[in-house]
């Protein structure tokens, strides 16, 4: 899939929303960037862990719980041959952290708990003590590792009743009494370095984009050869209607919900070249000189 990049006023690179199916709110005048300015990964961190969040409601909401009305099954073995069932959105995300890993941007995903249906996704000792902080505060946690380089975890929290529902359920769960908005497990992410250029930032946005596409359209490939039809188009499954929304169709939702958050993050704390910071650069503005980056 081809996701193409809008440049605003010639040298604007890292606001170039081009990934959203309805356009954000037009930009103040003025707000450009030039090209050298240069990215907190904690801000990369906070745009992609949007889209993924974004994204896994919506799976999990209007895909798995639809379908589950509909009559469509989910389940661990999805792709075994012969088994008529979509991905669990934990399974989901894992597929989509999978793909993830062959593109270039260098963007670890890792979804874990300490209470996991696959004991895979069990925490280690180190992990496990930033996610009781996680679990107390439901906040992000920001660090840096010398073999993963920089880290972020974010809570991932139980926020629609299919998620809730399929845990307490499911035979291999170590946990029965999970309630909507219980911080289930934590979302982990890396990159290498520090900072980014815009050019690496958008990078990182494509290939997370791509990432989800990519599993969905998997999941669509799959039930092409049910037994029982599913018909793909523009409508969401629900009681009475075995259909499944095509890719365009979940990928411009996903897009213009998470929107808002990703064109947030790409336009905060930027750095300008010579190392000024987006307050020493608002202060020159303020005096009514340039403000390059954007600020």
């Amino acid at each position: 899939m081809t996701l193409p990049r809008i440049f605003f006023a010639g040298a604007f690179a890292c606001l170039g929303i081009y990934l959203f199916a309805s356009a954000p709110e037009p930009l103040p005048d003025g707000v450009v960037e030039v090209a050298g300015c240069r990215h907190p990964v904690n801000a990369v961190f906070d745009g992609v862990n949007v889209i993924n969040e974004v994204a896994r409601t919506i799976y999990t909401k209007r895909i798995v719980g639809g379908g589950k009305a509909a009559g469509l099954k989910f389940g661990e073995d999805w792709q075994e041959p012969g088994v008529e069932q979509g991905p669990l959105p934990a399974l989901f995300l894992r597929a989509t952290a999978a793909h993830m890993e062959t593109l270039p941007p260098r963007l670890g995903l890792y979804l874990g708990s300490d209470a996991p249906i696959n004991k895979s996704n069990l925490f280690g000792a180190a992990q496990m003590s930033v996610f009781k902080q996680i679990k107390t505060s439901r906040e992000a946690v920001y660090s840096e590792d010398p073999q993963s380089g920089f880290v972020a975890m974010y809570p991932d929290v139980a926020g629609v009743a299919p998620c809730v529902t399929c845990h307490n359920e499911h035979p291999d769960s170590p946990k029965k009494d999970w309630k909507l908005n219980d911080v289930m497990g934590a979302t982990t992410w890396t990159y290498p370095t520090s900072e980014v250029t815009a050019d690496e930032f958008l990078g990182v946005v494509d290939a997370m984009y791509a990432s989800v596409a990519h599993t969905y359209e998997t999941y669509l490939s799959k039930t092409a050869g049910f037994e029982a039809p599913v018909k793909i188009g523009a409508e969401w499954p629900r009681e009475g209607a075995r259909v499944l929304p095509e890719l365009d169709v979940f990928l411009d939702e996903v897009k213009t919900q998470a929107s808002p958050a990703v064109l947030q993050a790409l336009t905060r704390d930027r750095r300008h070249p010579d190392g000024r910071s987006s307050q020493d650069v608002l202060a020159v503005q303020a005096d009514g000189g340039q403000a390059p980056c954007g600020f």
